[in-house]
């Protein structure tokens, strides 16, 4: 009988995630993973507590035992350190891959190995050929593949995903004909670190305000922000910018000068871009055999991928120009279902 360590986070996925590998027959152990300690931070705890406690009923329920491990220290160091890194340099990263890659299907997955796991099972929405390489979860609404791009096929091939070939109705079908405890308990959101808290009050615990100017692309100043870092490309709330007209929008920085550049309108030109320069490129099996590539690709999770060209200097270009694309965020490539890689997205 093969073992699998099952990734049990107390929410519905990884709960059903368990209850059909313990189906099929497999030798499941339930794992709870603890990376952030509350302490830390104030304005709002993170909910490990009570994820662990849900964690516990779903595997007493499928009679299964169940562990927590705890890499809050290895979270910190791997994780929220190049998060904090990458904000006081003006971008805006994305700390659920470097966590998926560094954290879930690294260090976790060597101590479910260490537990004498054939495998390790995750609830996320994605699936691997026979090859081990990954693809798009079945379900467009929830795919997770963006997420995953930065884990390498060695990774992958010990790894299992029990529902990527399911929806997310299902998922709860399945948890309720089988009364699980999370059957209806809501998807969680965000960053996991920063729970139900707003994210400019918890990110200024740890990056001091520098107040400067909003200026429109001409130089006008049309107001004053407490420190570039905590804006984005796109942004349209949370500047204090009114007036008449329409609704004004981040449309690029200066660090230097500690400038957050604004203009009115969704749709201005200054939001959209063809042309993208990437770094830190990485694939999830072999690198392409010839560049220049031809494939989709998409620059925040929830998009649907565009056609583009990806050059070997690390130049992508769209054939259609792209809104908001933003420094430090992830554009992730792929051919139909199948996830090659991606890499980050490098300043103008």
């Amino acid at each position: 009988m093969k073992t699998v360590v099952v990734g049990m986070s107390g929410g519905v996925d990884s709960s059903v995630a368990a209850l059909i590998l313990k189906n099929q027959g497999y030798n499941v152990i339930g794992l709870f993973m603890k990376n952030w300690e509350e302490s830390v931070s104030e304005g709002g705890p993170c909910t490990s507590a009570e994820e662990y406690a849900d964690v516990i009923k779903i595997c007493e329920k499928l009679e299964i035992p169940y562990y927590s491990v705890n890499f809050v220290k290895e979270y910190r160091d791997s994780v929220f350190s190049e998060f904090l890194a990458d904000y006081k340099a003006g971008l805006t990263p994305n700390p659920d891959i470097l966590c998926n890659r560094e954290i879930k299907f690294k260090v976790f997955l060597e101590k479910a190995m260490s537990l004498g796991a054939d495998f390790l099972a995750t609830g996320h929405y994605c699936r691997l050929d026979q090859e081990g390489r990954l693809l798009k979860g079945i379900d467009p609404n929830k795919d997770q593949s963006y997420f995953l791009h930065a884990v390498k096929q060695s990774a992958l091939k010990k790894v299992l995903f029990p529902i990527g070939g399911m929806i997310k109705k299902e998922v709860r079908e399945l948890a309720r004909k089988h009364d699980l405890a999370t059957a209806e308990k809501k998807d969680s959101t965000g960053i996991c670190f920063i729970g139900k808290r707003d994210f400019k009050p918890f990110l200024s615990e740890y990056i001091p305000p520098s107040p400067g100017n909003f200026e429109t692309l001409v130089g006008e100043i049309v107001g004053r922000h407490d420190g570039s870092c905590f804006y984005t490309i796109g942004q349209r709330k949370g500047m204090g910018l009114g007036g008449e007209g329409d609704a004004w929008y981040v449309v690029g920085k200066d660090q230097e000068r500690n400038v957050v550049f604004v203009e009115r309108g969704a749709n201005h030109p200054a939001l959209f871009s063809s042309k993208l320069k990437i770094r830190d490129l990485t694939w999830v099996a072999e690198e392409p055999a010839a560049f220049p590539l031809r494939c989709d690709a998409k620059i925040r999770y929830r998009q649907k991928e565009e056609p583009c060209t990806l050059y070997e200097s690390g130049e992508v270009i769209f054939d259609q120009p792209q809104r908001a694309a933003t420094a430090g965020q992830s554009i992730v490539f792929y051919e139909g279902d199948l996830c090659l890689g991606g890499g980050i997205i490098g300043l103008p």
